[in-house]
């Protein structure tokens, strides 16, 4: 067992969990453009082969609960490796349906991938989250955000890295090279999770064992997760709403730029190309965000990433050519990427030292909610309305969000709360 006092730097005990995250990541990446695609090759219609890439956001709603158990129980190693586990084993399951490994009659061969694909989602929730929570304790208060940061750039650069390895390997195995490098990526990152050494948290032992002078009875070493939503509703509902808006917009934006595309007549490689300029700008932004994070605070980076989202969303359905779209892709993948990381800098802030990983599960259902409601949000104005009309719904949903984080953020540099004052030494 391991503290936070060695004498390495402030990042030390952070560095060990990167790696699994980014080649985890990498295997995600990988799969992801190809969950839709892989559907029709069990007889899926258009509409139903993209509904199966919601089991992902479907699967993590299911397992925080039970993941915020395990790491409670447990410890957040254990977590990442049982999680890291699951997932293997739910892209083998897909990539085995993929390519016809058993005799598996239709469509039973269509419920086994898609069991997979939900697996995959399970496993996404418990690992981030034993992730966030181990971090919290690793990192001291005055590097909290850009370690959080740095995390968040880890997945970045796994969804942007994944989808070209995935592509290569397709090159010479079909579709399934993608479930190859999901199932390859995340069997490593099991492997290198085993290195991970479970952390102490001196805060959590000072919190579970108070003054002599405290009744037994008002003493709380272990609790729920109803009696935690009842303790920090304010903070679920006022800030958390805001994190909801921040889902939402990251969500609906990967599906912004590609429909609009289409809408005006771009191919689908220019379409490509304008996406994965975006991603670029996201990817770079994530250190820098972090910096300021620390240094000037929480509120201005939320309040930032919001309004880069909301002008970027805003200014599509005006674009009418490669141009200006790339313009308007360039905004929101600024905005997203000044964000990196603050979802899981707010939830380190505002989780208690004891139930810790019951906390971040219930600020990880806000985050998993808006992840499923902004493109919902989007298709139910378009269906009612049109196309630019959705667009400027989610945007208008980012001014929302901005402005809860304006009101609610206190400014300054700093954690948003004081109760883990013992760990910013």
């Amino acid at each position: 067992m391991t503290d936070r006092s060695g004498n390495a730097g402030p990042l030390a005990n952070a560095f060990q969990i990167y790696a699994p995250s980014l080649i985890y990541a990498i295997g995600l990446g990988a799969i992801m453009p190809a969950i839709a695609a892989a559907s029709t090759r069990f007889g899926a219609s258009l509409a139903l082969a993209a509904s199966t890439v919601t089991l992902i956001g479907i699967g993590s709603l299911i397992a925080n609960a039970p993941a915020a158990q395990l790491a409670s129980r447990a410890g957040e190693r254990t977590t990442m490796i049982v999680s890291a586990s699951v997932g293997t084993m739910g892209v083998t399951l897909a990539w085995a349906m993929v390519a016809e490994w058993f005799p598996v009659p239709s469509p039973a061969d269509f419920v086994g991938y898609m069991t997979g694909i939900l697996m995959i989602g399970m496993a996404a929730a418990g690992f981030n989250l034993a992730r966030q929570s181990y971090l919290a304790v690793a990192v001291p208060l005055s590097h909290r955000a850009r370690a959080m940061s740095m995390l968040g750039g880890m997945q970045r650069v796994g969804h942007f890295v994944g989808p070209f390895l995935g592509a290569a390997v397709q090159s010479f195995m079909g579709i399934q090279g993608a479930f190859a490098v999901g199932a390859v990526c995340m069997g490593i990152a099991v492997i290198v999770t085993l290195w991970i050494e479970e952390l102490d948290d001196p805060a959590a032992a000072q919190a579970a064992s108070p003054p002599t002078t405290t009744s037994p009875l008002e003493i709380v070493t272990n609790p729920t997760m109803t009696s935690l939503a009842k303790e920090h509703w304010r903070v679920l509902l006022s800030t958390g709403l805001g994190v909801l808006c921040l889902t939402a917009l990251r969500a609906s934006r990967t599906a912004v730029i590609p429909l609009w595309a289409e809408h005006i007549g771009l191919s689908p490689a220019q379409a490509s190309l304008i996406y994965g300029v975006s991603g670029a700008i996201d990817m770079l932004m994530f250190y820098p965000a972090g910096a300021i994070m620390d240094r000037k605070g929480r509120r201005v980076v939320a309040v930032a990433c919001l309004s880069g989202l909301a002008l970027g969303c805003a200014v599509v359905p005006l674009t009418d050519s490669s141009v200006w779209l790339m313009v308007a892709a360039f905004l929101i993948g600024l905005g997203n990427g000044f964000g990196a990381g603050i979802v899981m800098t707010l939830g380190a802030d505002y989780s208690p030292a004891v139930g810790r990983p019951k906390f971040l599960a219930l600020w990880r259902l806000l985050s998993d909610a808006g992840m499923l409601s902004g493109p919902l949000l989007i298709s139910a104005v378009t269906a009612l309305s049109t196309l630019a009309a959705g667009i400027w719904a989610i945007a208008a949903m980012a001014v929302v969000g901005a402005g809860i984080f304006a009101r609610t953020l206190p400014a300054g540099p700093g954690p948003v709360t004081k109760h883990d004052s013992t760990k910013s030494q």
